[in-house]
């Protein structure tokens, strides 16, 4: 089941998905000093932020598979196929 921010970002263009992914990892990165400096008042968020940055990831990425063509999605199954078998 597409959770609520699976969907949104469906919504989204390539450009908007660079610049929220960038956002986000440095958003994360601050949180993240903060956290270790003086501590946050919810740890939890460093986890929702870097669920964020993967979910952002992962649409470039399928974005990026719906945009081959047949040679590359052919050479890339053959590379998928080799490190399942080793």
């Amino acid at each position: 089941m597409a959770t609520e921010k699976f969907l949104k970002l469906q919504e989204f263009s390539a450009e908007d998905l660079a610049n929220e992914l960038s956002e986000t990892q440095s958003q994360y990165n601050k949180l993240k000093f903060d956290h270790a400096i003086k501590g946050i008042e919810n740890p939890l968020t460093l986890r929702e932020m870097r669920r964020d940055i993967a979910r952002l990831k992962t649409e470039i990425r399928n974005r990026e598979i719906a945009s081959m063509d047949p040679a590359q999605l052919a050479k890339r199954s053959k590379l998928r196929f080799r490190r399942k078998n080793n």
